[in-house]
């Protein structure tokens, strides 16, 4: 994760005529990409190919409803947004934050939706997100403001006394301090134990995450992960009596809760696409009693918690994944922006699927149109035309 592979465009100048800035420019990339400096890679990459800061994608409507400006990195951590954003109601620019020139005018827009959504490893690229916000007046939708927090060991320490959840005690550390001379130290002043377990920052759906059972393992895991800086996470339990683990994920969106799947499986790593779904009828009954009666399965006060954790969260767009603890409370998996929603396959087992996710890209789609509207009166000379006519 996080290298850039470069298939330089043809340029305008010939190619026997080679440009000697452009040349710089790309060994400056190249050399600040192997030594892990990404967002300063990516600047020189952008001057070498002679890259806009924005792109403006297809739109295959007549008039769109609003123009949307979407800041997203060069790098992984963005939100998966496209795919709520309908080609035919919405006119998009995608603006990557890391070519953005101070200076530089921002492409005409009626809202800016902050797609960068990794706290763990995006930092700099939302401090870059943050200037070039101070060019804009329109409404915003998952400001860096509140992204910023959602890393894994910032929610576990901010959020540790919410009523009815667990966080996990995390710790973010140099691998070096997990030498077999500093170890006991490092785990006594975090408050962690064996097991637990230990990833990589900015990797998703269970890569370079393994659990760990004592300090031999330990040193197997540090030889398989990559990166300076490691996350140490207690390890929190979400095995049913019936020996199954699951794990829930719920979105956040404008205020609201959604369910978005249960997933089912017989090994603790559990996410969705790999889990024991497809080929288990029972398992899939229990997601179609989820999706359609989320407050039947988590009680009242399982409700109660989600909603307070996202009130703390204060994002417009993002979501949770948990289980559930034998005491009943809400075990944090994670909470940040990056929850994707996936429209089911085509293929009929899925069938039941299919009305809790398009609940949520209407509900998603009202969201823009809403924060479009609060703004201006329909008569306002500010909104576009096409977003006075639909206010």
């Amino acid at each position: 994760m996080g290298k850039i592979a470069v298939t330089p465009e043809p340029s305008s100048r010939s190619a026997s005529v080679p440009d000697p800035s452009r040349a710089a420019h790309l060994a400056a990339f190249q050399q600040l990409q192997q030594s892990g400096q990404m967002p300063e890679a990516a600047a020189h990459l952008a001057r070498a190919l002679d890259l806009r800061s924005f792109v403006t994608l297809p739109f295959r409507g007549s008039v769109p409803v609003a123009r949307v400006l979407v800041l997203q990195s060069i790098l992984a951590g963005n939100v998966l947004m496209h795919r709520f954003l309908n080609d035919r109601l919405f006119a998009v620019h995608v603006l990557l934050v890391e070519f953005w020139q101070p200076g530089t005018p921002l492409p005409e827009h009626d809202l800016v939706f902050n797609a960068i959504g990794d706290a763990d490893v995006r930092q700099e690229a939302l401090a870059l997100a943050e200037r070039i916000l101070q060019h804009t007046s329109a409404p915003l939708l998952n400001p860096p403001s509140a992204v910023l927090p959602t890393s894994r060991a910032s929610n576990a320490d901010r959020l540790r006394l919410l009523p009815g959840l667990r966080t996990a005690n995390t710790a973010r550390v140099n691998r070096s301090d997990l030498a077999a001379d500093s170890l006991a130290e490092v785990l006594l002043r975090h408050r962690l134990s064996f097991p637990m377990l230990v990833r990589a920052p900015g990797f998703h759906m269970g890569q370079n995450c393994l659990l760990v059972h004592e300090e031999a393992q330990l040193h197997d895991a540090l030889e398989q992960l990559p990166g300076d800086e490691l996350l140490l996470m207690e390890y929190l339990d979400a095995r049913s009596p019936d020996g199954c683990w699951r794990k829930y994920r719920v979105l956040f969106l404008d205020g609201q809760l959604y369910p978005v799947h249960l997933a089912v499986s017989r090994h603790w790593k559990v996410h969705y696409f790999s889990a024991e779904m497809a080929g288990s009828a029972p398992h899939r009954e229990e997601d179609a009693q989820f999706l359609a009666g989320m407050q039947a399965v988590l009680g009242s006060v399982g409700i109660a918690t989600l909603d307070r954790l996202q009130r703390a969260l204060g994002l417009d767009y993002g979501g949770v994944d948990f289980g559930l603890g034998a005491d009943g409370r809400i075990l944090l998996f994670e909470a940040n922006a990056n929850m994707a929603v996936i429209r089911p396959p085509g293929e009929a087992i899925w069938e039941y699927r299919r009305p809790a996710v398009e609940r949520i890209y209407e509900a998603f789609h009202r969201m823009l149109l809403h924060r479009v509207c609060a703004p201006w009166p329909s008569d306002s000379a500010t909104a576009s035309g096409a977003v006075a006519a639909r206010c």
